[in-house]
């Protein structure tokens, strides 16, 4: 009887558009997208924070919806879209988010500040914030050590009014 590792391929050929770049990957079937995107493209504004999918400094944007890419195998992801923090930036300027960010001095250590970026620009997309508690309600899977939080508030409604 053959071992169940014998049928497991060694690496899966996956396609992704990656910050409007198409990009084909071989990975293997238990590659998380996180380090898809920081190990094989190099894209290490992405960060590996709990890795448990709790604190969201890996979040990602696919398909334009939030998503936590340490709970998100490559290989599941095959043709989507993806955008990291480094994919907010268009021509050379900011992404609004980003610079509300800064206006607000919005992180201290900033080793959250990409998934919160990234979560936010979600969070704008799906439209469904109206006011900071809510921000702070559908904002509250990204966590951040420092505390910066309301800052991070004042960023997204910076942003959320200007959109």
């Amino acid at each position: 009887m053959a071992d169940i590792t014998d049928q497991i391929p060694e690496r899966i050929p996956i396609n992704l558009v990656v910050n409007g770049a198409r990009r084909t990957l071989e990975v293997m079937p238990w590659t998380t997208l996180l380090d898809a995107l920081r190990d094989r493209l190099d894209l290490t504004g992405t960060k590996k924070g709990c890795d448990h999918g709790q604190c969201g400094a890996c979040t990602v944007l696919v398909e334009g919806r939030r998503v936590n890419s340490c709970l998100t195998l490559a290989v599941m992801k095959d043709g989507a879209e993806v955008t990291t923090i480094e994919g907010l930036v268009k021509d050379g300027a900011l992404h609004p988010l980003q610079q509300a960010f800064i206006d607000h001095d919005a992180f201290q250590c900033g080793y959250c500040t990409p998934g919160q970026i990234c979560s936010a620009a979600g969070l704008l997309a799906e439209g469904r914030a109206r006011d900071a508690d809510e921000i702070r309600e559908l904002m509250s899977g990204n966590l951040c050590r420092c505390g910066a939080y309301p800052n991070i508030v004042a960023a997204i409604e910076q942003a959320m009014s200007r959109s």
